[in-house]
Order: structure tokens, then sequence, then C-alpha cells
């Protein structure tokens, strides 16, 4: 690889440690910085990974980060912000402020690429704060022509970790029947594998710079189906019944308002009144045949995938 050193921001969650894993086996040196130390130490079970404890929001750890890179990840995102027009704060900060920040470091500090995460359905016209927030930040991203940028927007993110599917099989373990809004909307799920190549395929490859990649699986679902399918594929399968959206939007008013990380709000039901699927098929150049979730989701929610999520890339690595 051309990039030999990865500073990857966001590097400790879900997708964040599929990527890093990916990178590791290619033989890659990454730097993950991280508030949490303790949080992240299972990434270094990994070669070629340094853990650092640095605040990527202040501009000179940002700097200090990338003085040895060749190129940056930024796999921030959050779900949920205060509100505000046209977005919230906290959206603002790791949407558009934060991309903002890392773009400029970059083009003090000599790093020439970066690919950066976005989300599927991003538009500064979207329904949602977090959609509109995803767009901006996508103009940060691109914001400084001395940098090579590639953006991904990923549809929503299926795999052993995943806050999505596992949530609602949890849930029905819980309860006896599951009410869900926005019960037809639609969603293309992608395995996080995917996702992990997608990036490492990219990070090389001069004809991606520039670029904007739409990311999904081979199939759409209503999330009513997904629902119902992570109930079958846990062995807990319950009724699922669809909210009219003025009952909707009642629930996810509740759920926001709940003590605790939540498990809904109001702009997330917002974020779904736009179909969650791509516009056509992955671009070839990423070089990726996207699986099924009917091939991968029934293992882990079933409990089955207990091997690990890194160990295939220890093999790889010869750790």
């Amino acid at each position: 690889m051309t990039y030999r050193m990865v500073l990857v921001i966001g590097g400790t969650g879900f997708i964040g440690s599929h990527i890093v894993a990916q990178l590791a086996a290619a033989g890659v040196s990454i730097v993950v910085p991280t508030r949490h130390y303790e949080r992240a130490r299972h990434l270094l079970e990994l070669p070629t990974v340094d853990l650092v404890q640095a605040d990527v929001h202040d501009a000179a750890a940002l700097h200090q980060l990338m003085q040895d890179v060749d190129a940056v990840i930024n796999l921030v995102g959050i779900l949920h912000s205060r509100p505000g027009v046209p977005y919230g704060p906290d959206f603002a900060a790791a949407h558009v402020a934060l991309p903002t920040k890392i773009v400029a470091a970059c083009a003090a500090t000599g790093v020439t690429r970066y690919l950066h995460m976005s989300a599927l359905g991003a538009s500064l016209t979207a329904a949602s704060m977090y959609l509109r927030s995803k767009a901006d930040g996508e103009t940060a991203a691109f914001s400084r022509p001395e940098v090579k940028t590639t953006v991904f927007r990923p549809s929503v993110v299926f795999g052993a970790e995943d806050h999505f599917l596992n949530m609602f099989a949890a849930m029905q373990k819980w309860f006896p029947v599951i009410p869900l809004g926005a019960a037809d909307a639609k969603f293309q799920p992608i395995h996080v594998e995917d996702v992990a190549r997608a990036y490492v395929h990219a990070l090389d490859n001069p004809r991606t710079i520039g670029q904007v990649y739409e990311l999904a699986g081979p199939k759409v679902y209503t999330l009513r189906k997904l629902v119902q399918l992570a109930g079958q594929y846990s062995g807990h399968a319950r009724p699922v019944i669809a909210l009219p959206s003025t009952l909707a939007r009642w629930q996810a008013w509740l759920l926001e308002h709940a003590p605790g990380e939540p498990l809904m709000t109001r702009d997330n039901l917002d974020s779904m009144r736009c179909d969650n699927v791509a516009s056509g098929p992955i671009a070839a150049e990423l070089d990726i045949q996207p699986a099924a979730l009917e091939a991968v989701a029934p293992h882990y929610l079933a409990g089955r995938d207990q091997s690990g999520r890194l160990d295939a890339y220890r093999r790889n690595a010869k750790r």
C-alpha cells in the first residue's frame, strides 16, 4: 500500500474496529485516538496498532496526531442531538465542525489523503437534523482541494456487534409485542465487513478520489421485516404492530425523554421519512460483492458466532 501509516478517528467503535483490523491484516500501521483508553484495549491485540489517548475535537491534538501519518479516516458519527436549526449543536460538533478541523489539520501537516464517513440519504433538504448535518459534513470533507477526499454513504450497517438488529432481538426477548413506528420505512443493510473492505480498497485507489460512494447490501427490506427477522433469528419472534404516524411520534417523544441513551427520537423518525436505499449497485472500483443479511445475521443473533470479531485478523497477521 502507498499509505503505510493511517490515523483512524472513531476507530474504537463498531465499524472502526473492523476497518482497523483489516488495515492491520494488510500490514498497515494504524494510530487510533481515544478519550477512554481502557475501553479500546481490544485493539491492542492487533499488530501495528498504536492506541493514543487524545481529544480529536482539539485542533492542537489533531495536529500532533497527524505528524507521522500518510492518511486519515474519520468515522465519527452520532445518532442523537439536542434540537437546533438546521441541526442541533451535538450534530454540528460531530458531523460538521470535526471534519472541518480534520481537513484543516491535514492541509497544515501535509497529509493528502482523507476518507470520510457520511450516511445514505444525506441532503441539505432532508427531513432530519441528522441527515442535514451529514450533508454539511460532506461539504466540509471536500473543503480543502489539496486533500484528496473520498466520502462513503452507508445504509444501516449490520454485524455481530451492531446496535440495530441486536437491539430489536433483545427487545423481543423481553416484550410480548413490538409496537413499531415507521414500519414501512425501507432499508438496504450492508455487512460491516463489506464497509471495512470499501475503505481499505478505496484508500490506495486513485479512481476513488473526489468521489461519493453509496454502500448498501444486495436486498431492500422494510423496517417491519428487519424486526421480524431479528426476532426469528434470535429465537424470540414476537408480533410486530405498525403504529400510525401520530402514535409513532408520541412513542418517539417518550423514548427520547426516557433516562439514558434513547432507543429512538423524533429526529430518527424523521430520518426514516426517506427510504434508506441506494440508487444503484456498489461502484465496481470498490471491488465488493456485498454479503446477504440472511447469510450472516442468523449466526450472531442466535449466539453461535462466539469466536471473536478480531480472531481472523490476528491469524492473517500471524499474531
